[in-house]
């Protein structure tokens, strides 16, 4: 099995921030944990459910950054910051529940844990590194790159592994794809029947079946990056 091979949030002290969590937070399908733009004054993991973190640009165009799930971290880029507003906007793709955690709050206790701050500058090291293969992948490979990119780093993050390829177990539109790869939809539509055509990936009630995860490596020349930069958290 290839799913939940890793997981982005803290692995060190992760129970020593839950217990400083000042609320638990009820995560309803369909509203939004925060919006960008909006004042920051928490910080929270993800307990149960799922959550979209995207970017909206002046055209309204999203492009979506991650899907979090179980003990990821959302509203991290807040942290010591003057007037700290949240950069990106947090929709909740599937009903669960996060651990808020006061801002002011967790730099004090950061201040005060100096293990807990080198874990968590290692997690905020990574996650930037990840990111920025993101926008590597978006920015050179075109948008058939992009795609392919998405596929494989979906593999990594939510692939169970079957005997006739890879399940992406979570439900996912062209529009959904379209928002990761910062694409028309209608590109994306398109690329997905040519890869359905060649028998590269199948379609099973909105979930994606990689039948040949090595041509979508081959295609993009991938560097066969560890998995903890190369998946969609």
């Amino acid at each position: 099995m290839i799913k939940q091979q890793y997981r982005s949030g803290l692995s060190y002290n992760l129970e020593e921030l839950l217990n400083n969590s000042n609320r638990k937070v009820k995560l309803k399908r369909g509203t939004f944990l925060f919006q960008e733009g909006q004042e920051a004054k928490e910080l929270f993991i993800l307990l149960s459910g799922k959550i979209q973190i995207s970017k909206m640009n002046a055209e309204g165009k999203e492009l979506t950054l991650r899907l979090c799930g179980h003990h990821d971290i959302v509203g991290e880029l807040t942290l010591f910051t003057v007037d700290p507003r949240y950069l990106f906007t947090a929709k909740i793709m599937e009903t669960g529940e996060a651990a808020a955690i006061n801002i002011d709050e967790l730099e004090q206790i950061l201040f005060n844990n100096s293990k807990l701050a080198y874990e968590y500058m290692k997690w905020m090291n990574d996650h930037i590194r990840k990111t920025t293969t993101k926008f590597r992948d978006l920015v050179l490979n075109g948008k058939k790159g992009a795609l392919y990119s998405t596929l494989i780093r979906l593999c990594n993050s939510y692939g169970v592994l079957r005997t006739d390829g890879i399940f992406i177990d979570v439900p996912l539109t062209n529009q959904d794809l379209a928002n990761y790869c910062g694409t028309a939809r209608e590109s994306v539509s398109r690329m997905l029947g040519e890869l359905r055509d060649e028998g590269v990936i199948s379609v099973e009630r909105k979930k994606i079946v990689v039948h040949k995860l090595s041509y979508l490596k081959t295609e993009i020349s991938c560097e066969n990056c560890p998995i903890e930069y190369c998946n969609i958290e």
